[in-house]
């Protein structure tokens, strides 16, 4: 006999999906904010200003777009992992770990849609 390979129902990777669906909306909204930051970073208004101020400035708008890149990466990161989620979702793989095969669990795949080891698999991984 062959044993049938564990994977959650079709209603409930409807409901994954659907999560899936909805915090990608979210990243991708999130990501134009970040973007538009930069943009509006690259003209702060300061070139009327005394010339003091302005080396103040230009050292804190480097900073600052230094730290909207960072943060416009990890949340492009997010969106291929939220694609790659909603991919499993559509082949019927989504929330089985990668590591020991087993179900994750429902309620970590709520908040972490896009995880692909269970609790259990990232505590072998410290």
């Amino acid at each position: 006999m062959i044993e049938e390979k564990m994977r959650y129902s079709d209603a409930d990777l409807a409901e994954f999906k659907e999560i899936i669906i909805n915090k990608m909306d979210k990243a991708k909204a999130d990501l134009e904010l970040i973007k538009s930051a930069y943009m509006n970073d690259l003209n702060n208004g300061t070139d009327d200003t005394s010339p003091t101020f302005k080396a103040f400035e230009e050292g804190s708008e480097t900073m600052s777009k230094e730290a909207n890149s960072q943060l416009a990466i990890r949340q492009e990161k997010f969106l291929r992992d939220l694609k790659n989620a909603l991919f499993r979702v559509e082949n019927k793989t989504y929330g089985v770990c990668k590591v020991t095969g087993k179900l994750i669990g429902k309620d970590r795949l709520r908040v972490v849609p896009h995880a692909t080891m269970s609790i259990e698999a990232k505590n072998m991984q410290r």
